[in-house]
């Protein structure tokens, strides 16, 4: 009996033992991608500091003032995207999920976002020609991600499904496309991507998207949001997140950190409406 049962021991672990440390479907994972306002331009003060362990960010790039290393997870305090960038809307866009979630799941972002770039950058077939064109400045912005943001963001997101499920994308991205009608077709090429690079559903991963600095802010890129508007009549499952109301900063372009916490806490807001899923 006894080597029977054995036998059975050996079996299980030869069929299922590559399973062992399968993904825990409660662990939520979401990718963030865009320019600027989602790489953090606001100052980080120090209420964002404090930030509750349940909330996690994979580092994308190797921080060493921060003690960070590219593709291992740490508590989500900011900066959430590079090394010195500042608060973004992923900060409060975490915090609020982990709030509203049962106690026993936790949440994780990757944040792969660069300053002034167009979403021409995250289209893989054809960012070369867009990043060969491009200023010296944004060139060192993308060279932090070996020239491929898009790469490293697929890269990271494979890391991350390791652990977790990715539930869900967020995008903060349009400034620099203003008033370009491609736009939301050039959104989809991305969302398709990332869709098939990582074997996701579209049923069952929604693309969430933040309006630039609004109108009633005086937001130089305003205009913008009547195309955002339109998206989801490109991508059936994506959602406008509204920038009402959301403070800016001086420039009219970027959001202040009481802009970043409304704007983040708006993403979760929708993104609790979709999953569904609360503490009750």
């Amino acid at each position: 009996m006894k080597k029977n049962l054995n036998l059975l021991f050996a079996v299980s672990l030869l069929f299922f033992g590559t399973n062992t440390f399968a993904q825990n479907p409660k662990f939520h994972i979401y990718l963030c991608l865009g320019q600027s306002n989602m790489e953090g331009s606001a100052k980080i003060e120090p209420q964002d500091t404090v930030v509750n362990k349940r909330f996690q960010v994979l580092e994308a790039v190797d921080c060493d003032n921060l003690n960070r290393k590219k593709g291992q997870w740490y508590t989500a305090v900011p900066p959430l995207s590079r090394c010195t960038t500042g608060l973004t809307p992923a900060d409060y866009f975490g915090r609020e999920m982990i709030a509203n979630l049962p106690e026993d799941v936790k949440v994780g972002v990757i944040n792969v976002a660069v300053g002034g770039c167009k979403i021409e950058l995250f289209d893989k077939d054809n960012y070369e020609t867009y990043v060969s064109a491009a200023p010296q400045w944004l060139k060192s912005t993308v060279a932090q991600y070996d020239g491929n943001p898009y790469g490293r963001l697929v890269e990271m997101a494979k890391i991350a499904q390791k652990d977790g499920v990715i539930k869900g994308i967020l995008l903060h991205q349009g400034e620099s496309n203003t008033n370009d009608t491609l736009w939301t077709k050039k959104v989809k090429v991305v969302y398709d991507n990332l869709l098939k690079d990582l074997n996701l559903k579209a049923e069952s991963t929604p693309l969430l998207a933040g309006e630039v600095v609004h109108a009633d802010q005086n937001g130089i890129c305003a205009s913008m949001n009547k195309i955002i508007a339109t998206l989801p009549q490109t991508i059936p499952n994506s959602y406008v997140i509204s920038s009402s109301g959301c403070p800016d900063a001086a420039d009219n372009l970027h959001f202040t950190a009481e802009g970043y916490r409304m704007l983040g806490k708006r993403y979760a807001s929708k993104m609790l409406e979709i999953s569904k899923i609360s503490k009750n």
